[in-house]
C-alpha cells in the first residue's frame, strides 16, 4: 500500500527541505556562538569568521595540550623512539599553524 503524500508537489517538498537545512544551519551557528553574517553579502564578515579562528584555536590548543598528555605517559623507550620524534613533530606542526591563527585573530 502506498504511502500518503506528505507534499502536495515536488517545489513543496523542496521548499519544505531548504527550510529544514536553513533552521539547521541557523542552529549550529547560534549554538557555536557565532555572530551572524551581514544582511548584505557585499560586507566582510569580520566579527564572525573571528570568532570562528578563535573558536579554532581553542580546538587546537586543547589537541597541543592532549598531544603533550600522551607524549608525557610513553615509557622511556617509546620517547627515544621514532614514533616519539613523529609525534613531536607534529605537535610542533600545529603549534605553528596554532602561532598564525592568533596572529590572524590578534
Amino acid at each position: 500500500m502506498p504511502r500518503e503524500r506528505k507534499y502536495a508537489s515536488d517545489a513543496q517538498r523542496q521548499a519544505a527541505y531548504r527550510r529544514r537545512c536553513g533552521e539547521a544551519r541557523h542552529f549550529e551557528q547560534s549554538f557555536k556562538g557565532l555572530p551572524a553574517l551581514p544582511a548584505i553579502p557585499s560586507i566582510p564578515g569580520w566579527p564572525r569568521w573571528n570568532a570562528s579562528i578563535r573558536l579554532a584555536a581553542e580546538l587546537l590548543q586543547q589537541t597541543v595540550h592532549e598531544m603533550q598528555q600522551y607524549c608525557d605517559e610513553r615509557s622511556e623507550d617509546w620517547l627515544s623512539s621514532d614514533r616519539a620524534e613523529e609525534h613531536q613533530e607534529k605537535t610542533d606542526a600545529i603549534m605553528e599553524v596554532l602561532d598564525l591563527m592568533c596572529d590572524l585573530s590578534g
